[in-house]
């Protein structure tokens, strides 16, 4: 079973895109905006223009030295391998990352959700070289309208993005930290004593993101999932909960039960590992 996505509450709603994947299945992912981007665009510029300008450089002076002509096309087919060549590239082997969108944490995805391909990242390189960085036929707009589409798109789209049908995302998780409940007091004796060896690892986890998250759920979804862990908990589990435990408490219990008896399992192996070997861990 897996609990995520789930539905939460409008104040703690998570950003997303609003993209449906093939299988009509809503994807959540977190649109880069204009700070990240740019930064992740200077990154960029500096690895592309500092070592390209100077190759360039030598291969037209060296170029012009015969034909005046060689020397230009050689300045012309530099820039376009520079700032086509770099992105395309990056993008199509890394996975719609470049180095400076690693940096950020930041991946070029499709509309749909899916890996980007050569096409899409050509695409956005050529318009980029075109109309946007630099923007070489049309310089002197080239920023402000670049800036105007991203401020004015919801998911924070360049024009390179909307000819190609892609835009950049977050890759790392923006939620923040969740502290685990502790044991309920009326519970903790019950608790004790009930055998754990049913709940495996995989349900553990649906517990832990359920009680963690129970502030972002709203009704009657919250009520509907903690009632259905509930008994799957209670079905594997020894002896049964105390008649009329709410469901909430029954899994912050079992949970926090669990949790205690792996950290005592924790101290006794640590424990019995310096006894066996008394230097172990010490200096």
């Amino acid at each position: 079973m897996n609990l995520l996505p789930v539905p939460v509450a409008p104040g703690d709603a998570p950003v997303v895109t609003g993209l449906v994947s093939a299988e009509a299945v809503e994807i959540e992912l977190r649109p880069a905006r204009l700070p990240s981007r740019a930064l992740a665009l200077f990154i960029d510029g500096l690895i592309m223009i500092a070592p390209g300008a100077v190759v360039v450089s030598l291969v037209r002076a060296i170029l012009m030295s015969f034909d005046d002509a060689l020397g230009e096309a050689a300045l012309t087919v530099g820039t376009v391998l520079i700032f086509v060549g770099y992105p395309v590239l990056c993008e199509t082997f890394l996975r719609g990352r470049s180095i400076g969108k690693s940096a950020l944490g930041l991946r070029v995805v499709r509309d749909d959700g899916g890996p980007l391909r050569a096409r899409h990242a050509f695409t956005r390189a050529l318009v980029g070289l075109a109309v946007e960085f630099p923007g070489l036929l049309l310089f002197t707009f080239c920023w402000p309208a670049g800036i105007i589409t991203m401020l004015g798109s919801a998911q924070g789209r360049r024009l390179g993005d909307l000819a190609a049908g892609t835009l950049v995302v977050h890759e790392r998780d923006a939620s923040p930290w969740r502290a685990a409940p502790g044991m309920p007091r009326e519970l903790a004796a019950w608790a004790s004593t009930i055998d754990l060896s049913g709940v495996d690892d995989e349900l553990a986890t649906e517990m832990r993101q359920l009680v963690s998250r129970v502030r972002e759920l709203r009704e009657p979804y919250r009520t509907h999932l903690f009632s259905q862990i509930a008994a799957e908990v209670t079905a594997k589990i020894t002896p049964p909960p105390p008649p009329a435990t709410a469901p909430w408490l029954l899994l912050v219990a079992v949970q926090a039960e669990r949790r205690r008896r792996q950290e005592a399992q924790l101290v006794a192996g640590r424990r019995m590992t310096y006894q066996l070997l008394p230097g172990f861990g010490r200096r």
